[in-house]
């Protein structure tokens, strides 16, 4: 008898037994990574349960297929985001960016609110219980007073674009997600040194790390007129860095790298119950990865210094109607970072509201011009621009709003 033959079965069996073994391992380990990304999302039900009462008198989809998703930034001092200052634990919504994705998949267009906005909130529950009654006052008071239920029907109320979901990020998460990217590379137009943001950096490009590009989007007092214009301006060249450093291969293709991402990641968010997993998460991740690094478009509601206070802002019509309309209809919206071709975004040296085209705008458009239009390039017209200094969202020459891309990343030259 042939003793190798014999034996043949015998170590069959066992590397049969030794691979199934290490598939078994291996499942275990996938599994187990799955579960704690899984079980990092915070799943936020009050919330859920708030907006239901409301149901009725929320906007109706209108664009099938697409999705919007209310994006906030909450700047409470709580627990280890003590250290950015002293407010008892209150939360107020820092940064507020309203994100479309298209039907298609193929164009998302993400929309800043700012926090010193007047607009109309309406009667929300906070989370004492007590109700507060409806009223015209700054935007952040809507995440201040009711919550994150509270300023999706603010933005529904003031847009009558539908939010399908919402996610909620902290100070803490936003710095843990740069970090595991490696750090993000932003164009400094200026040297930054402000003690209170904990931030000094020369002009030029910079790779910032967690640390670094909290102060980089949060920082105001020391940068242009210390209003949120400036301030808005590089929150949207940072998440477009970001957005653009996400996309690369270097994070998605490498496990060593994507895991500590996604776990930064998952462990940030507090979401609505129908992103609380990380299948639904995964989900939205991939309808914005599919979208071109170039039709992720960043820009800011069209507004203007508020007549009763400069030290405010309101609603430039009909420009922001015509953009809330594009949402709704999930039409293409056009950006253009050229100011040449877009109102500057400086506020006027003295101060005073800034005079603007909007009533004979209005008049023109009851005589006949629909502001939801049909899509297309229903942005505007030259001679529908603002004339305000603050309007650092306006239209422009070519029926653009004031904006950058995805793909606008690093100083110019470089």
């Amino acid at each position: 008898m042939n003793i190798a033959h014999a034996l043949r079965p015998h170590w069959v069996r066992w590397a049969a037994f030794g691979l199934a073994f290490l598939l078994l391992a291996l499942t275990a380990v996938v599994w187990g990574f799955y579960r704690k990304l899984d079980r990092n999302i915070k799943e936020d039900t009050s919330a859920a349960a708030e907006l239901r009462k409301y149901d009725r008198d929320r906007p109706s989809a209108v664009a099938k297929g697409a999705q919007n998703i209310l994006l906030i930034g909450s700047d409470s001092r709580a627990g280890k985001n003590k250290e950015y200052g002293r407010d008892g634990g209150t939360q107020r919504s820092d940064t507020t960016i309203l994100l479309h994705v298209s039907r298609d998949r193929k164009r998302a267009t993400a929309v800043s609110v700012p926090r010193d906005l007047m607009v109309p909130i309406p009667s929300c529950r906070g989370a004492d219980g007590k109700r507060v009654d409806e009223r015209l006052a700054q935007f952040n008071w809507a995440f201040e007073s009711g919550g994150t239920a509270c300023t999706v029907r603010t933005v529904e109320k003031m847009t009558n674009v539908r939010i399908d979901h919402y996610v909620v990020v902290d100070f803490e998460g936003f710095k843990k997600m740069v970090d595991a990217v490696g750090g993000v590379k932003v164009c400094v137009e200026r040297p930054i040194d402000d003690k209170d943001a904990h931030l000094k950096l020369a002009a030029g490009n910079q790779r910032l790390n967690g640390e670094e590009a909290l102060g980089y989007v949060r920082v105001r007092k020391t940068l242009g007129n210390g209003s949120d214009t400036d301030r808005i301006d590089r929150q949207q060249r940072f998440l477009a860095a970001l957005v653009s450093k996400m996309s690369g291969g270097d994070v998605l293709y490498n496990p060593a790298k994507l895991y500590p991402v996604l776990d930064a990641a998952t462990s940030a968010l507090t979401t609505d119950p129908g992103l609380a997993s990380l299948r639904d998460l995964y989900g939205l991740v991939r309808d914005v990865r599919s979208v071109p690094t170039k039709n992720v478009r960043f820009l800011t509601v069209p507004r203007e210094a508020y007549a009763a206070d400069p030290n405010r802002d309101q609603l430039v019509q009909p420009a922001a109607e015509r953009l809330f309309a594009q949402l709704r209809n999930d039409s293409p919206v056009r950006v253009d970072p050229d100011p040449e071709t877009s109102p500057s975004p400086r506020a006027s040296e003295s101060g005073a509201p800034d005079r603007t085209e909007a009533g004979r705008e209005g008049a023109e458009a009851g005589a006949g011009r629909d502001p939801a239009g049909a899509g297309g390039d229903a942005a505007g017209t030259g001679s529908e621009r603002t004339r305000t200094g603050r309007d650092a969202a306006g239209t422009g020459n070519e029926g653009s709003y004031r904006g950058t891309t995805a793909a606008d990343t690093g100083c110019p030259g470089t």
